[in-house]
């Protein structure tokens, strides 16, 4: 017999409105030049473990839906937590080095690796889990999870690049295509929660 969880621990809309929201103010702190790149780093923290309460709700509701969680959702959940602190601590120390003490162009090349090489880790577990994932709704939630998220840096990407090109807004640095996608992912998982719930109501 399987326990239905509740509360905030079920509700990944909540976790994907504190993310979307601790990402605007940080990036809106530092296009007005209120925080350094430091201190943007430091405060990339703040979404990054909100991050970790979306995939651990995600968790919970496919507990409430078969009863447990398969083991390719704990391996990608796992997979997803340490690839994002990977991520989050390579970007600052690789930000941190390069700024304040002048290495030399064979130790950059290995910088720019510490957070390129989680992005390549996370997308692999990614891919491994929607192979892996046995469960065809939430196979195919993944995949519009994903996608959504592709879209989302598609759009926001040429967009804002746009704008850049006729000067009208400042330079985004490319590493903010990741926050972007995992932002619109979070969404798609909101939005196919939502649409999950009122589907019985609807079909009245």
């Amino acid at each position: 017999m399987s326990t239905t969880k509740t509360g905030l621990g079920a509700r990944p809309g909540l976790w994907v409105g504190l993310i979307l929201g601790t990402c605007g103010l940080i990036f809106g702190l530092k296009a007005s030049g209120a925080i350094n790149d430091t201190t943007t780093l430091l405060l990339a923290i703040v979404p990054t473990a909100l991050l970790f309460a979306l995939f651990r709700s995600l968790a919970n509701q496919r507990e409430n839906r078969c009863g447990s969680t398969s083991q390719a959702g704990k391996r990608y959940i796992f997979g997803i937590m340490a690839t994002s602190i990977a991520y989050v601590l390579g970007l600052g120390v690789a930000m941190w080095v390069f700024r304040n003490l002048d290495p030399s162009v064979e130790l950059t090349w290995l910088l720019a690796m510490l957070p390129i090489a989680p992005i390549l880790a996370m997308i692999f577990v990614m891919g491994r889990y929607i192979v892996e994932e046995q469960d065809e709704y939430l196979r195919h939630r993944a995949i519009m999870a994903s996608l959504i998220g592709l879209g989302f840096v598609l759009a926001i990407g040429s967009f804002w690049g746009f704008l850049e090109t006729f000067e009208l807004v400042p330079h985004v640095p490319g590493w903010w295509a990741v926050p972007i996608w995992a932002m619109g992912m979070g969404l798609g998982q909101a939005w196919q929660s939502m649409r999950h719930k009122v589907g019985p109501v609807d079909e009245e």
